[in-house]
């Protein structure tokens, strides 16, 4: 869904992108139908876009605000993802004055990567990567500012837009340049940047990982809260505080759902008036009001009480 293009020389670098985004909802095949069609460039319009997924019964989602280029310390960044149901890859292009590093990578893993000095390079879909060759031939020349390289390409990206809804017109350019750097002090300069820029994927992906890992723990345990039934025993008795001994099935959490309490454990519970209390009153759960079964006496408390 993107167009990148990138220049990169004695100047600096040059990375323009467009900022269009489109999420398909439907069934895999007809989804894969209504992508081909738009990459044939048989569909040439947002318009056609979703009149062809209507007829496929596909449900889009397009907006013209993906950010597919930043800085990274003092470098351009341009990146283009393809997430699939088990992973999400990733091409990269960084760039500076004299050197680029073209990086591939599944997950956080690195891949490929592809180096080099001066080039103007494409990512994008077929159709569009052709078009932009095409304009890039007619348009560009080398004696041109970085400034002038950025309007350019810019231009071109609207010019395609106009022609494949797999663009939009907004785009975004990052201009990087430092007379300092040579082939070989460009190169190891980068070296250093992906590889910390890598890193830094890698810790956000076992970061969200373990997010994700919690939030279903935390479905999970919600599934468990109990609503109706029997919690325990009353087992002491001091003055409005009462520690309740849970029952064989029951377990308590805080509200971070970090165990306090495990079955056969007690817990403590308040009451307002324990005048009536006895050990071994019941302690029960009814339309999701903690109470004393005998008198249906109100008990308040700060936790979670689960099945387990």
């Amino acid at each position: 869904m993107s167009l990148i293009i990138a220049y990169i020389g004695k100047k600096g670098c040059v990375i323009a992108a467009d900022k269009r985004r489109i999420a398909f909802f439907g069934e895999k095949e007809n989804r894969e139908l209504l992508e081909a069609d738009m990459y044939s460039g048989d569909i040439t319009t947002d318009e056609e876009l979703y009149k062809r997924a209507e007829e496929l019964d596909v449900v889009l989602k397009i907006s013209d605000d993906a950010s597919k280029v930043r800085t990274v310390e003092d470098v351009a960044l341009g990146e283009v993802t393809t997430r699939g149901s088990m992973e999400t890859k990733r091409k990269r292009i960084y760039g500076t004055t004299n050197a680029y590093q073209i990086v591939e990578l599944s997950g956080s893993k690195v891949t490929n990567i592809t180096k080099g000095s001066s080039s103007i390079i494409v990512f994008g879909n077929k159709i569009a990567k052709s078009l932009a060759n095409d304009l890039i031939q007619k348009r560009w020349k080398p004696s041109f500012s970085l400034k002038y390289m950025g309007d350019i390409f810019g231009g071109i990206i609207k010019d395609i837009a106009s022609k494949s809804p797999s663009l939009g017109k907004e785009y975004d350019v990052i201009i990087k340049q430092d007379s300092s750097l040579t082939k070989i002090t460009g190169q190891n300069h980068l070296d250093k940047i992906v590889e910390m820029d890598v890193d830094l994927l890698s810790k956000y992906r076992t970061r969200l990982t373990e997010d994700l890992i919690k939030i279903n723990e935390t479905i999970q345990l919600s599934s468990t809260i109990i609503d109706e039934g029997f919690i325990g025993y009353v087992d002491k008795i001091d003055g409005n505080m009462l520690e309740v001994q849970l029952d064989e099935a029951v377990g308590a959490f805080d509200m971070n759902w970090k165990t306090l309490a495990s079955p056969g454990d007690n817990v403590i519970v308040f009451i307002e008036d324990s005048g009536d209390v006895e050990i071994g009153d019941e302690v029960v759960i009814e339309d999701e009001h903690l109470c004393l079964k005998k008198n249906k006496q109100t008990l308040n408390c700060d936790i979670i009480l689960c099945r387990v």
